[in-house]
C-alpha cells in the first residue's frame, strides 16, 4: 500500500524538537501558547535575510535592534547611520527600502504593521515572499512563505524534474496544498528549517520527518533536485578609484547616488563601472599614483575589476572625512585595505 502523501504534523512535530535559534524568531514553545514574535523584528529579519544567510544577518540584526529598538526609532534615524550599520551586509537597496517602509509605518500607521497579505505588500520594499512571512510568523496568517529552502523541499518532496526557475509556479502551488490553517507561523519557519539543514545541498533522508512521502528519495534522485537552468558566464567591469588623503588622516569621500548599485552607500570618486573602456578624470588635481595590484568583487551579474589611484594633498577642496572601515561596503573596504597595505596610511591605521 502506498505512504499516504506529506502531513503538515509530521513536519511540526519535528519543528518542536529541532527549530533553529535565532534571535528574532519566537521558540516554538512559546508560539504553541499563543506568543507571536515581535511583527517589527520579523520584519527586520526577512529583509536582511534576503540573499543572505542567518549566518551572516545574526550581528546586524542585533546591532539595529540595540540601536532603533523598535519601528519609530528606526523611522527617525538618520539616512547615513542605516546605511553605515548596513555596509558589508550588501544589496544596498534593501537599507533604502527598509527606511521607506519604517516611515511610512511610523508616520502613517501609528507604528502598527499591517496583520495581512495584502496590507503589507503595499508597503515599500515589501515583495510576495516578505509580506507572506510578516504575515504567517508575526500574526499566524495561513500564509504561503517559500523561499530557496521550501523550493527545494517542494522540489524533492514531490519530484519536479523541471529546472528553476521554470517551475517556480508548480513549487509555490505545492507548497500551499501543504499550507495548515493553524500553526501557520510555525510551520513556515518549520519547512525552512528543514530545507536548511536535512534537506539541503546533500540531502539526509533518514532523519527526515517527510522521508517516507518523499517522491524523489523513493526514485533515488533527491541530490538530484532541484535542477537548475545553466547561468550564463558573468561579464567583468573595470573601473578606476582614487584615495586621496590629507595630512590630518581624513580621506576624500562621496555618498553615491541612490539609484544604482551601492546606493545611498559611502564610499571612493571614481569612475562607471564598465565593460569596456573606461573614461575617468581624477576629482581633483594632484601627484596621483597607480597600485601595481587591483581590486577584485563580484556582484550578482557581473565580475569588477578596480585600478585604484592614490595621492596625499595638503589642501584640497571636497569632502574630506575620517572614515571607519566597517562603515563602507564591501567592495570600499577592500580598496582601503589595499591602499593602507601598500603605505597608504590612514587616521588610525
Amino acid at each position: 500500500m502506498p505512504h499516504p502523501g506529506p502531513d503538515s504534523a509530521d513536519v511540526l512535530d519535528w519543528y518542536d524538537r529541532n527549530a533553529r535559534v535565532m534571535p528574532w524568531r519566537m521558540p516554538p514553545v512559546q508560539s504553541r501558547a499563543g506568543l507571536r514574535s515581535d511583527p517589527y523584528h520579523v520584519w527586520l529579519s526577512e529583509v536582511m535575510l534576503q540573499q543572505t544567510t542567518v549566518a551572516a544577518v545574526g550581528r546586524y540584526f542585533t546591532a539595529f535592534v540595540s540601536r532603533w529598538p523598535d519601528v519609530h526609532a528606526l523611522a527617525a534615524a538618520e539616512d547615513a547611520a542605516v546605511m553605515a550599520e548596513w555596509a558589508g551586509l550588501g544589496y544596498y537597496a534593501r537599507a533604502r527600502n527598509l527606511l521607506k517602509c519604517a516611515r511610512v509605518v511610523s508616520a502613517e500607521l501609528h507604528g502598527v504593521f499591517p496583520d495581512t497579505v495584502e496590507g503589507l505588500l503595499s508597503l515599500p520594499g515589501i515583495g510576495p515572499y516578505t509580506a507572506g512571512a510578516i504575515a504567517a510568523i508575526a500574526f499566524d496568517r495561513r500564509a504561503t512563505v517559500v523561499d530557496a529552502n521550501v523550493e527545494r523541499v517542494m522540489a524533492r518532496l514531490f519530484a519536479v524534474r523541471e529546472p528553476l526557475p521554470d517551475c517556480k509556479t508548480e513549487l509555490r502551488a505545492l507548497a500551499e496544498s501543504l499550507t495548515p490553517d493553524a500553526r501557520c507561523g510555525d510551520y513556515a519557519q518549520a519547512v525552512m528549517d528543514l530545507g536548511a539543514t536535512l534537506c539541503g545541498q546533500q540531502p539526509q533522508c533518514g532523519a527526515c520527518p517527510w522521508r517516507d512521502s518523499c517522491k524523489a528519495r523513493a526514485l533515488g534522485i533527491a541530490a538530484e533536485l532541484p535542477r537548475r537552468r545553466a547561468k550564463p558566464p558573468k561579464p567583468v567591469r573595470h573601473g578606476v578609484i582614487y584615495l586621496a588623503r590629507r595630512p590630518d588622516g581624513a580621506v576624500l569621500v562621496e555618498t553615491r547616488p541612490e539609484k544604482g548599485l551601492l546606493g545611498g552607500m559611502l564610499g571612493f570618486p571614481g569612475s562607471d563601472w564598465v565593460e569596456g573602456e573606461v573614461q575617468h578624470a581624477p576629482p581633483l588635481g594632484a601627484d596621483w599614483q597607480e597600485l601595481p595590484e587591483e581590486v577584485r568583487h563580484t556582484f550578482t551579474h557581473f565580475h569588477l575589476r578596480l585600478r585604484v589611484f592614490t595621492a596625499t594633498v595638503a589642501d584640497a577642496e571636497g569632502r574630506f572625512e575620517r572614515v571607519e572601515p566597517a562603515s563602507l561596503p564591501t567592495v570600499m573596504r577592500k580598496v582601503y585595505a589595499l591602499a593602507g597595505g601598500r603605505g597608504f596610511a590612514y587616521a588610525g591605521g
